[in-house]
């Protein structure tokens, strides 16, 4: 599941997954920390899940996944658009 939240031309985006599944660290990377593992990871929540909040500038796209530990890649489950050539759009 992705928040978001606008302010000021900047967006901030809380990536929120479920606290059971995949077992172990879990990053999200995308173009906006150059795919690089570990910079944005995910803390485990006292409500079942586990959250990163990244500020990204508004009105501009971007392409995500998760690394889970072991190098497993996966997408978010409540994210219906997957056309990683044009990515999320912020607003």
């Amino acid at each position: 599941m992705i928040k978001q939240q606008s302010k000021a031309g900047n967006a901030d985006v809380t990536f929120v997954l479920s606290d059971a599944e995949p077992a172990g660290r879990v990053s999200v990377v995308g173009d906006f920390n150059d795919w690089t593992p570990g910079v944005h990871t995910l803390v485990r929540r006292s409500n079942g899940t586990r959250s990163v909040k990244v500020a990204l500038p508004a009105g501009g796209a971007f392409r995500f996944r998760y690394l889970g530990e072991g190098g497993a890649w996966f997408d978010d489950p409540q994210v219906e658009h997957h056309d990683w050539q044009d990515g999320l759009i912020l607003t």
